[in-house]
């Protein structure tokens, strides 16, 4: 196992849970560049309602959500309807309930996003790396939830 792995091993988790296009992905990236071990969770495409919890119980869940125009701008590729994004909210629900921070990213930058998560982590005093942790591969898809 690589020296990364194991550092992040030993890193408090951090989860990131939201409806399509509201910029998960994005938003592990940035935290896993500035040293905090980040994870996305594609809980929007699952039926399992705690989903979050699977695979390592998070010390922080951090829940990102965004309005059916919004995505549309975001994913040209993707033909979004209200009521896939009424049935990712509902998917997402006992995420929204237990996080530690819910964030709309309708009318927010990444960067802004990034500035929110990086204040609410330090005020948390969530540990990071002080090198940037490797990259995940993407998750989601290009479909919304059917």
């Amino acid at each position: 196992m690589s020296t990364a792995n194991l550092m992040s091993e030993k890193l408090p988790l951090i989860k990131v849970v939201g409806v399509s296009a509201s910029g998960k992905s994005t938003l592990v990236t940035m935290l896993r560049a500035a040293g905090w071990n980040a994870r996305p969770v594609s809980q929007e495409h699952s039926d399992v309602e705690d989903l979050w919890k699977h695979f390592g119980f998070p010390r922080i869940l951090i829940y990102l959500d965004n309005d059916l125009q919004e995505q549309q701008a975001r994913r040209t590729d993707v033909n979004w309807s209200s009521d896939n994004l009424a049935q990712e909210r509902q998917r997402l629900g006992h995420a929204y309930e237990h996080a530690d921070l819910r964030i709309n990213t309708v009318r927010l930058t990444a960067g802004q996003v990034q500035e929110l998560v990086t204040a609410f982590l330090r005020a948390n005093q969530i540990r990071r790396s002080q090198t940037p942790l490797p990259p995940l591969p993407r998750t989601g898809g290009s479909a919304p939830a059917s």
